[in-house]
């Protein structure tokens, strides 16, 4: 090696050792605790190593629940939340005036806390001995019955943790989506227009693939934050979410770790490489897909 190669590794060093000791070492060591059968954090002892941690796990009907009520998040917010993200930066970017204004707008939501944010959907749904909420009173001018989205049926508090998710995502999505749109170049445009190119081809033949970098972008780390969703339940439907029937994966982990059932981190390192194998799949699995639909210039 020459002094540049010795001296790119020493600009380096920092990096790796932060990310060895806070990343690559936890993972290993959580991978090494799922298989040890038995461990007791206190003595630090197991009586056996082997797959039981996993076949306990995959039958804990607490752990379905969170994967099934998880998988129901992915696959509804991640789709929704980028398709409106789309079209909201579509519309601002079509808009002249008080296009800064609007960014704004829309983008506070994404600087307000998120457990702040989550209170106040519960006051806008929950229903008390007080009040029916705002949205049940919208309801109810429209002729139908109150709904309990808190404490009801489980597909209404699957509808109000979906909703408030795509309202948290949402802001960063059409951040990064509007800036992409600024970014094609407006030659291609000039050209289609030359040639009365209909609005629907443009958008497909053009806009499209030009900002399908960003767009992979933003489906890749949405279908990483939706599996690691945790914060948004308990925001809504408070610390007990096994009481609520909408735990999710991470939140299964934190109470194999610290909850009520507390005290085995066997099981919840187990839960977590379970999480990582899933996530590490799906991101293989479009960055495949990437490969024929996504567009560098």
């Amino acid at each position: 090696m020459n002094n540049r190669s010795y001296k790119g590794w020493l600009y380096l060093l920092p990096a790796i050792l932060f990310l060895g000791a806070f990343m690559v070492y936890p993972l290993v060591d959580v991978f090494v605790y799922s298989f040890e059968e038995g461990y007791n954090s206190a003595s630090q002892s197991f009586f056996g190593t082997g797959l039981y941690n996993y076949g306990y796990v995959l039958r804990d009907e607490y752990f379905l629940r969170a994967l099934k009520n998880t998988f129901l998040l992915v696959i509804i917010t991640v789709p929704l939340s980028t398709g409106l993200a789309l079209l909201i930066s579509v519309a601002l970017n079509s808009i002249k005036k008080l296009r800064e204004l609007f960014q704004t707008i829309y983008f506070l939501p994404y600087v307000t806390n998120t457990l702040a944010v989550g209170l106040v959907f519960m006051i806008l749904f929950k229903k008390t001995a007080y009040t029916e909420g705002l949205v049940n009173m919208v309801i109810n001018f429209f002729g139908s019955p109150s709904i309990d989205f808190i404490n009801g049926p489980y597909w209404a508090k699957m509808f109000v943790l979906c909703f408030y998710t795509i309202w948290v995502v949402l802001p960063f999505k059409i951040l990064i989506l509007t800036s992409a749109l600024a970014s094609v170049r407006q030659d291609f445009y000039n050209a289609a227009r030359l040639d009365a190119t209909p609005k629907w081809r443009v958008f497909t033949r053009i806009t499209l693939p030009m900002i399908s970098p960003q767009l992979f972008y933003l489906i890749i780390t949405g279908f990483i934050g939706a599996f690691k969703a945790y914060s948004d339940a308990v925001a809504i439907f408070g610390i007990d979410l096994n009481a609520a029937g909408m735990n999710t994966i991470v939140g299964y982990v934190y109470d194999m770790l610290y909850g009520n059932g507390g005290g085995w981190p066997s099981y919840a390192s187990a839960a977590a490489i379970i999480l990582f194998a899933i996530v590490l799949t799906i991101t293989c699995i479009n960055l495949l897909v990437s490969r024929k639909h996504v567009y560098y210039v």
